[in-house]
């Protein structure tokens, strides 16, 4: 009898480990074999986003077989059927770059403004459907230079687009490090609800809708250089600019009039300009980052991840100033229009991770969307001690 149920212990384990398995993909470009970032990756089965690290990398569970779409905007997309990846838990997957050299300037009957608005409305109006999406979120802060807390966490976001509202609820997370009670609480966060409306409306681009933006701003479109189907609108602050500091560059469907991504930085010459402030709990900005990326899958149309960074030295009376930075990663890993139950008391009502008790079930973190590098591991496990 004992007999009998060791076997069936061991058949079931084996069962279990034959229908869970963890991969690993290393996305690389085929000319340099250098690592491709933020290259997104399609577990065709299971419908899960990944979206590849700095090393070019991902990992998945996945049960059985799947086949895998890969695409990146300067590279040429590729499906990869599961049989040619040999059955192996760990394999590379090389794309082609595109290589258009398109880059001229466009030259339109519109001004560039009502271009962007055009866009901007667009964009807003097909992303603003009842849908669901799960996205993976974290956070690195750094107070004088070291790593000193981190927190990551699972979420699920619904929208309803007949009260324009967003319910969020955590299905797990964890916190590690610790903060001085005196660093500002702002800084202690990103809002969650907040940050996720203003990538679904594209609030970031309101300073260059206002009609002074053409005493601010330079725009110019040009083709992409590396994508055929895409243009790039530059928009820099102008010399005499009294008040922006923000460089735009913004990637962009011409024909479906959608965009694809932005990104918005501040240079340390245009950092210049603005007055250093002096007044206890004052900051003056140090660096400021975004990135945002959207999918276009069929009709879906979605923001699909984003990295945000910024810094700030921190004024304090009577005591030294500190430097706040912060490092913020949204990746969504499903989308679905069908709604998901929940009760009141599940709903997250807070702005950030921060507060929140850690609820860990499984190595989320590993596995839901983008996998952290060896420095970040080493990072966040640095901190996990100090505990």
């Amino acid at each position: 009898m004992k007999k009998l149920i060791l076997l069936f212990v061991v058949l079931y384990n084996v069962n279990i480990c034959a229908q869970n398995q963890e991969y690993s993909i290393i996305v690389k470009d085929i000319e340099t074999l250098e690592p491709i970032q933020n290259a997104t990756v399609i577990i065709m089965k299971t419908q899960q986003i990944l979206l590849s690290n700095e090393e070019g990398k991902v990992t998945f569970m996945l049960t059985g077989g799947s086949n895998v779409q890969v695409s990146e905007t300067n590279y040429e997309d590729l499906t990869v059927r599961w049989t040619s990846l040999n059955g192996d838990q760990k394999f590379v997957i090389y794309l082609k770059s595109k290589n258009n050299k398109l880059d001229e300037v466009v030259l339109s009957k519109e001004s560039p403004e009502k271009i962007l608005q055009k866009l901007v409305n667009n964009s807003t109006k097909k992303i603003s459907i009842s849908h669901r999406q799960k996205v993976y979120v974290r956070e690195f802060f750094m107070l004088n230079n070291q790593y000193s807390y981190y927190n990551d966490g699972l979420v699920n976001f619904q929208f309803d687009k007949n009260n324009n509202a967003t319910t969020l609820l955590v299905e797990q997370n964890r916190s590690y490090g610790l903060l001085e009670a005196d660093v500002s609480p702002d800084l202690r966060g990103y809002n969650l609800n907040n940050i996720m409306e203003n990538y679904s409306n594209f609030k970031y681009f309101d300073p260059l809708l206002d009609s002074k933006s053409k005493k601010e701003y330079d725009f110019t479109i040009k083709g992409h250089s590396k994508n055929k189907d895409y243009y790039v609108m530059s928009v820099s602050p102008l010399d005499k600019a009294k008040e922006a500091i923000d460089n735009f560059e913004i990637v962009y469907d011409p024909e479906k009039k959608l965009i694809i991504e932005f990104e918005i930085t501040v240079t340390s010459l245009n950092l210049d300009k603005v007055e250093e402030k002096a007044g206890n709990g004052d900051k003056n900005l140090t660096r400021s980052y975004v990135k945002v990326s959207y999918r276009l899958d069929g009709e879906n149309y979605y923001f699909l991840s984003s990295n945000e960074e910024v810094a700030y030295d921190l004024i304090a009376k009577d005591k030294p100033k500190k430097n706040v930075q912060v490092r913020n990663s949204f990746v969504t890993t499903e989308f679905t229009k069908q709604n998901f139950t929940y009760s009141d008391s599940d709903v997250f009502k807070e702005k950030s991770l921060f507060n929140k008790k850690n609820k860990i079930l499984t190595k989320y973190w590993d596995l839901s969307g983008f996998t952290a590098t060896e420095e970040e591991k080493a990072i966040i496990a640095s901190l996990e001690f100090k505990l």
